[in-house]
């Protein structure tokens, strides 16, 4: 499993003092796409990853709505727009943090 020190010091710079269950079990989700540099970023101008977002994590895994996913999308790419790098388990993170779904996670 990759380590996920680096990926809570990364969701630290949003969360003084995350989940680190729900961090883990990101990572775990996200499993052999974390080893590509590519796949392990969001990108919030890419349309269709950003559906692919929505309906892989936020609709399978979060259980939200189409809108209430494409609502949470948006906040956090609002949120990490700085970022020119969008980490991957730190948006999912967010993510889960944004809709209140973190205790699907942990």
């Amino acid at each position: 499993m990759a380590d996920i020190a680096k990926y809570l010091e990364d969701v630290k710079r949003y969360d003084s003092s995350p989940n680190e269950k729900a961090v883990e079990t990101i990572v775990k989700y996200l499993g052999i796409a974390l080893r590509s540099r590519d796949a392990s970023l969001v990108s919030c101008s890419d349309d269709s990853e950003l559906d692919r977002v929505r309906t892989g994590f936020c609709v399978k895994k979060l259980g939200l709505d189409a809108d209430a996913a494409a609502k949470a999308v948006a906040e956090v790419c609002e949120q990490m727009k700085k970022d020119r790098n969008k980490n991957r388990v730190t948006f999912y993170y967010l993510l889960a943090k944004a809709t209140g779904t973190m205790d699907k996670l942990a």
